[in-house]
């Protein structure tokens, strides 16, 4: 696909996913868009509530969209929404998960900052959610890429303190914005990994149970971070729902 932008600063033929939408005056929408190439970007859609809009029934979450839009200012216009087809549609806990993955991204990525490895990285993760993977391992491989892309370095292979390479056999605690350090007796809160963890972590390898458990504490710390204390309703959900 291919983006032209002209004086008016029109883009056409913007691969991009829907995150998140509301109403907006009496017929239409605000629409925050994950673009490819623009990153995340915030459209008005004209009338798209009108029963006859073209646009009623494209805009829809998870799946893939080509879209025109146009504008200088913060909130583009948006002129054409086209869906492309081939990704079926999420229910249950997968659709949970595709919610919480836009959650974030409305959270944590700055308007118009591009970032087409995580575009890539969002799509396939709403594709394997899609075919019914595994979920767990596919959330902690998005999160880390997330994490990495946005320019938060997380660091796995080599202790902050001693410049050495992680022992599989260590026992190490993560120190936010520094990495691994070696784990002191009593680690106190800090989130505790085994240097296979990290390692696996690094390979973006989640097979093992233990590599699981301690990657998803170790991403909800660092995630609760840069989120800033804002609690994610999506979060809060999947919680409630593992409760029952």
């Amino acid at each position: 696909m291919t983006t032209a932008v002209s004086s008016k600063q029109r883009i056409d033929q913007q691969p991009a996913f829907i995150l998140h939408s509301y109403p907006w005056r009496e017929t239409s929408l605000i629409v925050e868009a994950f673009s490819r190439d623009h990153g995340r970007v915030a459209l008005v859609a004209k009338g798209a509530r009108r029963p006859l809009s073209a646009l009623r029934g494209v805009l829809m979450a998870f799946q893939p969209l080509l879209l025109d839009w146009s504008g200088g200012g913060e909130v583009k216009t948006l002129i054409r929404a086209e869906w492309q087809g081939g990704q079926p549609l999420l229910t249950g806990r997968p659709l949970l998960c595709g919610y919480y993955l836009n959650e974030l991204l409305v959270r944590l990525l700055a308007r118009e900052d591009p970032h087409p490895e995580l575009y890539r990285a969002y799509a396939g993760a709403l594709a394997a959610l899609a075919r019914g993977l595994p979920i767990a391992p596919l959330l902690r491989r998005f999160e880390l890429a997330m994490l990495r892309e946005l320019g938060y370095g997380v660091g796995l292979e080599v202790d902050a303190e001693s410049g050495e390479a992680v022992d599989p056999a260590g026992r190490y605690v993560y120190i936010i914005e520094k990495g691994p350090v070696a784990a002191p007796v009593r680690p106190g809160d800090l989130p505790l990994l085994s240097g296979r963890s990290l390692l696996d972590m690094a390979a973006d390898t989640f097979e093992r149970p233990e590599t699981l458990t301690q990657s998803r504490n170790l991403l909800r710390v660092l995630i609760n971070h840069y989120l800033h204390g804002h609690e994610l309703q999506s979060r809060r959900v999947l919680k409630e729902l593992q409760e029952l």
